[in-house]
């Protein structure tokens, strides 16, 4: 079994889909790659953001659920996403932040500069100036120069309880390397050459996590296919984990289990991918619906609500 490659995508949660839509493709300069729904709740969007032909390691994905109350960040949960760039776009992001009346700091993490700021819903948003990044397939059409563009995800920072567990788990079963520490900051590397760093933010009795709007839902981690999937799932359930059976997710195959502390992960494949069932040229144009909702349609598109796409493809 090979070591996990990093991360796969990472879903969150929101209660406004036009908002959020506008955000990450006019601001983040993130290519609108699927526009499906929830599988088990399919009155409701699935949204995916990425690069122009969504990556692994790129996506991040919402559900628009109307009327959400708001989230509170705590342990148990996501407390930021972090994006790469390039060291010398960290003026030029300031200056766009700036622009769109985004209020945002800059922090200097384990050496490396980090432009913090938070979504619409308060989800908080980082970017880290690395050389240690992975350049994407660049959307073209977006409002962003491919030379200051989003790179792969750098990491995502878990708020826990305890460090030891997670620490297990991830230096266990995924084959994680602890490779720093500061102050109450754990870092630790994946396999993989993108989008392989885990953060966490150790707060011992600090207060749960609530999710909701502006909460990150769950964090998947990249697996080769199928085969290493099930293994995954058996090691996962040998070490004590209660993970699941295999989800078939249409653009990739899922497992989930929640970490010691209570985030939410998932085992995902990296096939089929987004170019599944449409072309590049026109990712995330039309509604697209697993062969099982299809007889569904009419009902799914009269409850779906409204939105406008512009020039998103």
């Amino acid at each position: 079994m090979n070591r996990i490659q990093g991360i796969h995508h990472i879903t969150c949660m929101t209660a406004n889909p036009q908002q959020n839509l506008d955000f990450y493709t006019k601001v983040l300069g993130q290519r609108f790659v699927k526009r499906t729904v929830n599988f088990d709740d399919p009155g409701t969007y699935h949204f995916y953001y990425g690069d122009n032909v969504g990556s692994p390691g790129t996506i991040m994905t919402f559900f628009p659920w109307a009327h959400i109350a708001k989230g509170r960040r705590g342990n148990g949960e996501t407390l930021a996403t972090s994006y790469a760039i390039r060291p010398e776009s960290v003026d030029w992001w300031q200056k766009w932040l700036t622009e769109h009346e985004i209020e945002h700091t800059l922090e200097t993490r384990f050496s490396e500069q980090v432009v913090v700021f938070a979504d619409p819903e308060d989800m908080i948003i980082e970017l880290v100036a690395t050389t240690d990044s992975y350049v994407p397939a660049h959307w073209e059409n977006g409002p962003i120069p491919a030379e200051h563009a989003l790179q792969s995800f750098h990491s995502v920072t878990l708020g826990v309880h305890d460090a030891t567990p997670t620490a297990a788990l991830l230096t266990g079963s995924f084959g994680y390397e602890l490779v720093g520490q500061e102050n109450n900051r754990v870092r630790f590397k994946g396999a993989g050459e993108y989008a392989q760093y885990i953060d966490l933010l150790v707060r011992p009795g600090h207060a749960r996590g609530r999710l909701g709007a502006g909460s990150v839902h769950h964090v998947a981690f990249r697996t080769v296919d199928d085969s290493e999937q099930l293994e995954y799932m058996q090691a996962l359930r040998s070490a004590g984990h209660m993970a699941t059976d295999v989800k078939d997710r249409q653009y990739f195959h899922s497992i989930y289990f929640r970490e010691p502390n209570g985030t939410l992960f998932e085992v995902a494949t990296d096939a089929p991918g987004f170019l599944y069932d449409e072309p590049v040229e026109s990712l995330g144009a039309e509604l697209k619906l697993p062969s099982w909702l299809e007889q569904h349609r009419p009902k799914i598109e009269e409850i779906l609500p409204e939105i406008h796409l512009d020039s998103y493809a």
